[in-house]
């Protein structure tokens, strides 16, 4: 069963902006604001104190300080005034956009591809890069923890931890299709869970609103 157990969450917190990219392919309108946390919120601070503009401690916490500075470096060069790191805002800062708050470093996409291929054996491309998204997503979301490995392995998250399939060789696809995920390509529709129907009797998953259909997967909010 490759499927993501979790019993409740709260309402969705983040604002998800879908986009065109290339090929006509949806990604998120990368961001990061007030509650947010993460590596890219810690890159953002550290820039905006090394141009004088924040003093407060680089936590990757995005608490009111950074939202106050982040509003003074958007009036200091022009830029529309929200105490949001925007798209815009984070290359204005210099700070390497990343879907997930998370970059696209060898150990990240050597990590999420394993868990990918774990999940998404045999199905196709797009239903791979689904599934890295689904953990990207939940990286940005409140309600999960807010790195990848603490995604990965949190408690009960993914039976490939369970069956024995994160341990096995990963797949070449798997490589591009997290690279893909970090990058910002989300099939999933802004997913937070995923299941195979004919292989999960869990019924709560069954009760989420269906956001995507991709090979045996739906994906869920």
């Amino acid at each position: 069963m490759k499927s993501l157990l979790k019993i409740a969450i709260p309402t969705l917190l983040i604002a998800v902006v879908v986009g065109v990219y290339a090929n006509h392919i949806n990604v998120i309108d990368v961001h990061v604001q007030y509650g947010f946390s993460g590596e890219q919120v810690e890159a953002v601070q550290r820039t905006l104190r090394q141009r004088g503009m924040f003093d407060g401690e680089i936590s990757g916490y995005f608490g009111p300080e950074t939202e106050r500075a982040v509003r003074a470096f958007q009036e200091d060069k022009g830029l529309r005034v929200n105490g949001i790191a925007d798209r815009a805002t984070l290359q204005a800062l210099g700070v390497e956009v990343s879907a997930g708050g998370i970059t696209a470093t060898q150990a990240n996409i050597n990590l999420l591809a394993r868990m990918i291929s774990a999940e998404g054996r045999g199905e196709p491309y797009e239903g791979q890069v689904a599934i890295g998204a689904v953990i990207m997503n939940r990286i940005r979301h409140p309600s999960f923890p807010d790195t990848l490995a603490g995604v990965l392995y949190e408690d009960g998250a993914f039976t490939a931890l369970v069956d024995g399939q994160f341990n096995e060789p990963i797949s070449e696809s798997a490589f591009s299709a997290a690279r893909d995920a970090i990058n910002g390509w989300d099939p999933s529709g802004g997913a937070l869970f995923y299941f195979n129907p004919d292989k999960t009797t869990n019924r709560w998953m069954r009760t989420r609103p269906v956001v995507a259909h991709i090979g045996a997967h739906l994906f869920m909010i």
